[in-house]
């Protein structure tokens, strides 16, 4: 039998695990849950994503070492999946032996097929820091669509990519300063070089999402692949670049390979082959199931990574979308961006795992937790539906039945066939990522078995017809078995229950799905499967996530020098009046405007095109600079300066004078 191989995005061993990272986990654990109990052999791979500047700075912040900081975390992140009963065939570290080795294997044999290049560059130096910046530690307006508050590689809201000297407005996102220009010698994997590799892969269908494919092809493929800067300077915690003593693989060059590290370990430990995973000659299917924000590094890096590695190349990247919760980004403040652990003191794991699953698709598609949908789908669907087809068969057979099975009823044959109808469809579904689809079918199903239940009573029978109400409970038994097995991947400790009780002689598989209960099973006793979801347990989840969110520590720019009173006193500040405001042709950020200062009327050019329509100015009072020195520019000259409040973040505000309900009138002195 060929294997399969899994994996999901590696956890970043800086933070705790929250609602949004478990859509992955989650999606993940399902799928392989689905292929295992289809008779699949197939593994699941994950690990702590361990490197990179941010581990180092915060573990020096902390006084503990790298090591130490992830030790904890990689734990925790353990926990947190475990409480959500996903289960990996082995959870590992990308801070390994096995990963290092694999990792140099891989930059060895691209240097060796020509396609690493040694080069000065020039790169963000942060004085006040004393240190190189990477690129996420630069943050700035996108250069392409000028979003702001972007990273120093990539932008989350138009997905470009970039130089991290390309972003307008830079700052160190460590203390706020602007960093300077200094030159460093940086290793670049020439991606373009590998390019009949990288198109051949991203073309297979089988590979990617039709969606994905053409997002690829229009943004990176239609042109010239850049270079791909694999190094980072000292300090840095990683692993050192062959032959280097201050120079380090950047993270994404060894992480993915934490991928092929942790297989390694799993190999070792239970005595298999390791190439029967990872040798380019080797029939595994490899898939691996990311978030769409890191899809450029799986989808053009990764496969060429793995091409020169002589790796076998992933069958397919499943990517997701993000998570947004009642319809608006996660929010500490708001009490939505809710920590694994907590969620896990207020509500069942698998409320959540059957809602993600009744939601996720094959699509970068994001999905949404809308919690009052929530709390009233679980209720509906997986209590009402499912869980309570086992509570009203069991409660009569066990009270009134010695708890023995009988035959089956006749009459429930056509629910059976339809149940058995469905089987195929579901385990498409499963295996195409479309979730929603499965557990719409499933739903069906109990929704017939429930119907059959009610109408033909078999409470009516126990007294008068004891076998005819043994039937109908056996054949309501059966139905339950087959929908406990079809939502196996979903609810595995749900399975574990049912199976017990029904008296199961071994875990049940897709091979059992017949939907038919044997007579004389001595079933056991009835044991509740899941409480309705209780909104105050939802309401108490997110006080506690909103009493634990940080009060926000902006970085700001430091005080300029001291001056003497006399020097401001030079400064004639005045309340001026926009009474015109155009856009300058030709001018990227400026707009033009008439100010009236009460004595006359100030041609003003300022730069707030992109947080200020020309419309929504007209009739503002402002603070106004009026003594400053006329400015020739380009596009005419510009009289004085109107005055605004920039944040680290580059949002703009204009400063406006205000008293209670009192104007003030173009020329009053601000003192």
């Amino acid at each position: 039998m060929s294997k399969i191989l899994v994996t999901s995005a590696l956890p970043y061993a800086n933070g705790d695990i929250h609602i949004g990272h478990l859509v992955e986990y989650i999606q993940s654990d399902i799928f392989v849950r689905y292929l295992k109990i289809s008779g699949e052999n197939a593994v699941y791979m994950c690990a702590s994503d361990t490197h990179g500047t941010p581990i180092e700075i915060n573990a020096r912040k902390q006084g503990i070492s790298p090591e130490e900081m992830v030790a904890r975390f990689n734990e925790r992140h353990f926990q947190d999946f475990t409480g959500f009963q996903i289960h990996f065939d082995r959870f590992y570290t990308t801070h390994s032996e096995e990963t290092r080795v694999h990792a140099e294997n891989i930059f060895n044999k691209l240097n060796k097929n020509g396609l690493i290049e040694i080069k000065e560059v020039e790169q963000y130096y942060c004085d006040h820091d004393k240190r190189f910046l990477p690129d996420r530690f630069v943050k700035g307006t996108c250069p392409k669509c000028g979003a702001e508050d972007q990273y120093g590689d990539n932008c989350e809201k138009c997905g470009a990519t970039y130089d991290t000297v390309d972003v307008k407005h830079p700052r160190c996102s460590l203390c706020g300063n602007p960093p300077a220009l200094k030159n460093s010698t940086h290793y670049f994997v020439l991606l373009e070089k590998a390019r009949d590799i990288i198109e051949k892969w991203v073309n297979d269908k089988t590979h990617l999402h039709s969606e994905v494919q053409a997002w690829l092809t229009s943004n990176f493929l239609s042109g010239e692949l850049r270079p791909w800067d694999i190094s980072r300077d000292s300090p840095y915690f990683g692993f050192k670049i062959p032959g280097e003593e201050d120079k380090f693989f950047y993270v994404w060059m060894d992480a993915p390979v934490g991928y092929i590290g942790t297989t390694q370990k799993y190999c070792d430990e239970n005595g298999l082959d390791f190439n029967d995973y990872w040798s380019k000659e080797s029939d595994t299917k490899i898939f691996h199931i990311i978030g769409k924000d890191i899809t450029y590094f799986h989808t053009l890096f990764w496969p060429a990574m793995l091409a020169y590695g002589e790796y076998k190349m992933p069958h397919r990247v499943h990517i997701h979308g993000f998570l947004t919760v009642n319809g608006e980004k996660m929010s500490k403040s708001r009490g939505t961006s809710v920590k694994a652990s907590t969620y896990l003191e207020f509500l069942d794991p698998q409320y959540l795992r059957f809602y993600y699953a009744s939601k996720l698709g094959p699509t970068m598609d994001d999905i949404d937790l809308n919690l009052e949908e929530f709390r009233l789908r679980v209720n509906a669907e997986l209590v009402n539906k499912i869980a309570n087809l086992a509570s009203r068969s069991m409660g009569i057979i066990n009270k009134k039945l010695n708890s023995v099975t009988g035959t089956t009823d006749p009459e429930c044959s056509s629910i059976v066939e339809d149940a058995k109808s469905r089987v195929e469809s579901i385990s498409r579904y499963y295996g195409n990522f479309e979730f929603s689809k499965a557990i719409r079918e499933i739903c069906i199903i109990a929704e017939n078995a429930n119907r059959y239940l009610q109408d033909t009573e078999p409470f009516r029978y126990t007294s008068s017809d004891p076998e005819k109400a043994r039937r109908i409970i056996t054949s309501a038994l059966g139905l339950l078995k087959g929908i406990t097995i079809l939502i196996g991947p979903v609810l595995p400790e749900f399975k574990k229950t049912v199976e017990k009780m029904l008296g199961a002689p071994h875990s049940w598989t897709f091979r059992d799905l017949d939907f038919i209960l044997p007579p004389d099973i001595k079933l056991g006793n009835f044991e509740r499967l899941i409480e309705r979801v209780d909104e105050k347990n939802i309401e108490a989840m997110i006080a506690k996530t909103k009493e634990a969110a940080p009060s926000v520590q902006i970085p700001l720019t430091p005080l300029k020098d001291e001056i003497a009173f006399d020097d401001f006193q030079k400064i004639d500040l005045r309340a001026g009046k926009i009474i015109d405001a155009q856009l300058v042709k030709g001018a990227g950020k400026l707009l033009q405007l008439t100010v009236d200062i009460g004595i006359e009327k100030r041609n003003v050019f300022a730069g707030i095109k992109a947080h200020f329509s020309p419309e929504e100015l007209i009739g503002k009072t402002v603070v106004v600079c009026v003594n400053l020195k006329p400015r020739k520019m380009k596009f005419g000259i510009s009289e004085a300066m109107v005055l605004a409040c920039e944040d680290p973040s580059g949002h703009l505000g204009l400063l406006v004078p205000q008293s209670g309900d009192k104007g003030f009138y173009p020329g009053s002195q601000i003192s």
